[in-house]
């Protein structure tokens, strides 16, 4: 019985020692981890700040910085357990993390996907939430971008949810992020008329009509094809899309309309398919008058 009240007051001896020695560096670990902790805390709310105000999708923003602060506390543990002298098992745990890493990797290989396109898109971002683009074949505004997929709504009113993936891999058109989006139509006049006079009215009416831009980028008209019972005229003009309250259905409805009407009060004919038939070797054409 002395013999182990003996050994037991020898581990707990030996236990204390390990402990008194370890107790530096158990205090300068805890010390470094609480910095580090406070710095990833911050981390996480500068980074989340500024990628709310370049990306304006808050939610994919928070996510981010959470990743951030993650990966900061991550190497936080990484170095207080190498101070304590626990190196073996810090490389164990990398070690184990990276094969389950592999695993998860292949079970999940098209969620990861998508997730590290949306992070590719969320730093170098072709579209803003907002913005008129086609992507995938699909034409619509963006609606929002979150971990998976890009969602758009097409002008008839569907959502469409496109994996980020795809928006990585094919081509992606913005119609509005510098602010100016070109719309164009065309007119047909006859090949005797005045083409010169005919822009000149078109230029005059497109100044009266509110919505177009006038100055900065100026409508013009152009010769667009041959046609064969016309010459087309192509009339291009831009718009503002930052401008919310400019709607570029009713801007065209009123263009086309009102450059009709110009037109025609001038005396321009704006004919219509023309069939011309020709009488060869001067037959007579057999026709029967209907009964």
């Amino acid at each position: 019985m002395d013999t182990f009240f003996e050994d037991l007051t020898e581990n707990l001896r030996s236990y204390y020692d390990g402990f008194v020695a370890i107790l530096p560096k158990l205090a300068l670990a805890i010390l470094l981890f609480t910095i580090l902790f406070f710095v990833a805390n911050q981390s996480k709310r500068i980074v989340n700040n500024n990628l709310t105000k370049r990306m304006d999708d808050p939610l994919l923003a928070r996510f981010l910085a959470r990743m951030v602060k993650t990966a900061i506390v991550i190497i936080a543990l990484l170095i207080v357990m190498r101070i304590v002298g626990l190196t073996d098992v810090a490389a164990g745990l990398l070690t184990g993390a990276s094969v389950s890493a592999i695993v998860v990797g292949f079970a999940f290989k098209d969620i990861g996907e998508n997730l590290l396109a949306g992070i590719m898109l969320a730093f170098n971002r072709p579209f803003r939430v907002g913005d008129t683009v086609e992507l995938d074949g699909h034409t619509g505004t963006v609606v929002a971008l979150d971990m998976r997929v890009t969602r758009i709504k097409t002008f008839d009113g569907k959502d469409v949810y496109i994996p980020n993936a795809s928006v990585i891999k094919n081509p992606v058109v913005n119609f509005t992020i510098d602010g100016f989006l070109r719309q164009e139509f065309d007119i047909g006049l006859d090949y005797g008329e005045d083409v010169s006079k005919a822009k000149s009215i078109i230029l005059d009416t497109l100044q009266n009509i509110n919505g177009l831009l006038k100055k900065d980028k100026a409508p013009n008209v152009i010769i667009g094809s041959l046609g064969t019972s016309t010459l087309n005229l192509t009339v291009q003009y831009w718009l503002d899309t930052f401008d919310k309250n400019v709607s570029g259905a009713q801007v065209k409805v009123e263009a086309v309309s009102k450059v009709i009407k110009a037109l025609d009060d001038a005396g321009f004919y704006l004919p219509a398919d023309i069939i011309e038939l020709k009488n060869y070797n001067n037959s007579k054409l057999d026709y029967q008058e209907a009964q």
